[in-house]
């Protein structure tokens, strides 16, 4: 299947700011939503306890700048997104949480110009899994790992596959049932042909591997579950 453009991710986020404002509305598909973003951001607060500058990759409305806020209340926070209407929300509600600047760049942070060895935490909550061939992936991941002061963490927070076939089937079949219990057949079917459709996830393996390859000193698993999970890097 030919997956969705830039352009077409783009426009779908635009019309969809209110139910990704919301946690509670905006996450249902994602399977421990909460429990990923509580782990990422109370992980990066004991690693960089002193951190000053915080990296917001695909940050949609904000909500994991704000988590992180409410640990570190004095971030310099940067903000990047497709979406101009989603960061106009994120600059709204991330301006009210902290004194500290907020930076808003619309763009894929593939090809926006961020400053290098200046962030202290990355912060990237469901949005790697649109990266695409292992070129797009690695020279991702050099990019951010570049941003990063040494010391700093790269948290990630996404969906996932397995490295082996028949795991993979059984957990993206769990995935299905789960769905299909929140909202019927109908759901299941609409989530996964969108999944398809515009994602392409990588095991937690193949990103683990990319970090300590790229020269991150450690990479830490936090929480799995099925075709999700929380993890990240130390440079």
């Amino acid at each position: 299947m030919k997956k969705s453009t830039i352009a077409e991710i783009r426009e779908r986020f635009d019309k969809d700011v209110e139910r990704f404002s919301n946690l509670d509305t905006g996450q249902l598909s994602t399977i421990d939503a909460k429990i990923s973003l509580e782990l990422i951001t109370e992980a990066a607060k004991r690693i960089v306890p002193n951190a000053q500058q915080l990296l917001d990759v695909g940050c949609g409305a904000g909500n994991y700048s704000l988590k992180m806020l409410s640990k570190l209340p004095n971030l310099e926070c940067t903000l990047v997104d497709l979406s101009g209407p989603m960061l106009d929300k994120a600059l709204e509600r991330v301006s009210n949480q902290t004194t500290k600047k907020v930076h808003v760049v619309k763009g894929d942070v593939r090809e926006v110009p961020l400053k290098e060895n200046h962030f202290d935490i990355i912060l990237a909550g469901a949005v790697l899994h649109h990266l695409r061939d292992d070129h797009d992936w690695e020279t991702t991941f050099k990019k951010i790992y570049g941003l990063l002061k040494p010391g700093g963490c790269f948290m990630i927070s996404d969906l996932i596959t397995q490295d082996s076939e028949i795991l993979n089937d059984y957990t993206w079949e769990r995935y299905g049932d789960y769905l299909e219990e929140l909202g019927g057949k109908d759901y299941r079917k609409k989530v996964l042909d969108y999944v398809d459709k515009e994602d392409s996830p990588r095991s937690m393996n193949y990103q683990l591997d990319l970090m300590k390859k790229l020269g991150f000193s450690k990479v830490e698993i936090l929480h799995k579950n099925m075709c999700f999970g929380a993890f990240g890097g130390i440079k």
